[in-house]
């Protein structure tokens, strides 16, 4: 891997230099040049799964798709949170730091084999742009360090941001839910005890808000940001991480239909897409913002198996906390219009593979930010899938998965996807292995007919545990992670937390 790793940066830097030069001068795809340095939004909703857009009609995230580019085969680095959110912030895959399911208390994640928090020696993408004097801001979920009993993690602002709210799974300034008085009569006030839990930790200020209104503060918070930006004439790089789509689930008085889960699911997604349509209508109708701003949708992880939980994974099996497609293969959209092949806008790339730790690598290079010659990533440069410069097929080197620890069960222990196969291992050493060109549900499993196949991905995942140090994931003792986030309405909690 230290050899495909230097490669990787060595590949990034000629097409960084390759990227920069297409900025600066007329596209060959007739697309105008920027006019100023590139801005940056990453929306990653919690919790949403691969199928969610299309079942409820998420019209103003299908309009960014339709005016941009969306890639099917997108995966993140875990299929729970705190894991994928890492790949997505380091650009490495998370077992390097320790942080392989969601962080929860430190008796929980001492149980699991578990970091507290994500070290302050991993690269971050927040770091690089930082440096190369963009403003960087932070709002929404955090959940890499700063929850339930441990208040001693980092602030997000010492990861690379200049700002930033959050909500209870991170430290810092943040917002916490105040839910309807009988949504969960348990709660106090309306207080989730995640929330009351994070209050006591302290380190920031903590505010509290309708569950409803929290997507909305979020945004707004991170449109005062952008125009304190423009003011002091830096280009941006903004993450809004909003948590609404992830259990408990209440929406707004008037989206809540006949009460249950379905409708309390549908009225969150609804309200969802309402406020991605306020910041991406913000971008469209501000001269100043349209022509030099990518704004990027994703999800962290597929939508659990729980009771009560109405989201869907469409075709794909399996589901958040499970190394199948449901649980990281993930909506991924890219809207840009003046940098996109025009020949490509409103199309889905079916063929190409991207994984959540190419995310911070390709950003750089569009934007034309060499890779620091301190920070080595594991992803790599995908800046031309992103644009839809090409849709070559799969992905130059593999990619590689571990089950999240006290996950399952009926998950495997590992996974790599390589061309088009993928193979599943578990710690018996049974196998299986699907065509994901024909196969996408993992319906048919053919280890059995391909026994050479089933030899040389084996061998590819030795050497990736060896190399992340990853290679036994340790037997979760039955001590249960505290603050459940469930309700007696709307949808049930996940089984995970994440």
């Amino acid at each position: 891997m230290k050899t495909t790793t230097a490669t990787t940066i060595t590949a990034a830097a000629a097409t960084t230099a390759a990227l920069s030069s297409f900025f600066l001068l007329p596209s060959s795809f007739g697309a105008e040049a920027p006019p100023r340095r590139l801005n940056v939004i990453f929306f990653l909703a919690d919790d949403m799964g691969y199928g969610d857009l299309a079942k409820y009609n998420s019209k103003n995230v299908l309009r960014a798709a339709a005016e941009g580019i969306r890639v099917d085969q997108f995966y993140v680095a875990s299929p729970i949170c705190s894991a994928s959110r890492t790949g997505l912030t380091t650009g490495t895959f998370p077992q390097r730091w320790g942080i392989t399911s969601f962080l929860a208390d430190t008796r929980a994640n001492a149980n699991r084999g578990m970091a507290n928090f994500l070290s302050l020696k991993a690269p971050t993408l927040a770091h690089c742009l930082q440096n190369a004097g963009y403003a960087t801001g932070h709002f929404g979920k955090w959940h890499m360090g700063g929850q339930r009993d441990f208040n001693a993690a980092p602030y997000i602002t010492e990861y690379g941001f200049d700002e930033s709210l959050t909500q209870f799974e991170g430290l810092g300034d943040r917002i916490l839910p105040l839910f309807s008085p009988d949504y969960n009569p348990k709660w106090k006030d309306g207080k989730n005890p995640l929330g009351v839990g994070s209050e006591k930790l302290g380190k920031g200020k903590c505010t509290w808000v309708n569950r409803w209104d929290v997507t909305h503060t979020f945004i707004s918070r991170a449109i005062q940001f952008i125009e304190k930006s423009k003011k002091a004439g830096k280009p941006f790089y903004v993450n809004i991480w909003p948590d609404d789509v992830h259990a408990p689930h209440e929406p707004s008085s008037t989206n809540r239909g006949n009460h249950s889960p379905g409708a309390y699911y549908g009225g969150v997604m609804s309200e969802f897409d309402r406020e991605f349509g306020r910041l991406l209508d913000y971008v469209r109708n501000d001269p100043d913002l349209r022509d030099n701003t990518i704004v990027i949708f994703a999800s962290d992880n597929g939508t659990p198996k729980a009771a009560g939980q109405p989201g869907t994974n469409g075709n794909l099996r399996g589901y958040k906390g499970q190394i199948y497609e449901g649980g990281f293969r993930e909506p991924f959209i890219v809207w840009a219009p003046k940098l996109t092949n025009p020949a490509r806008v409103g199309k889905t790339n079916t063929t190409s593979v991207i994984g959540g730790i190419d995310f911070a690598p390709s950003i750089l290079s569009i934007l034309g930010i060499p890779v620091p010659d301190t920070v080595k990533f594991d992803g790599l440069d995908r800046s031309d899938i992103f644009l839809g410069r090409s849709d070559a097929p799969y992905r130059p080197a593999p990619l590689f998965w571990s089950r999240p620890p006290g996950a399952g069960p009926g998950t495997p222990d590992f996974a790599i996807r390589d061309g088009k196969w993928k193979l599943l291992l578990t710690g018996d050493k049974t196998t299986e292995l699907y065509d994901m060109d024909t196969d996408p549900s993992e319906t048919k499993n053919l280890s059995k007919a391909n026994p050479d196949t089933v030899k040389d991905l084996l061998a590819k995942i030795a050497a990736w545990q060896k190399d992340v140090n990853y290679a036994k994931i340790p037997a979760a003792r039955t001590d249960a992670p505290a603050g459940k986030r469930g309700g007696k309405k709307g949808t049930a909690p996940s089984d995970d937390e994440g």
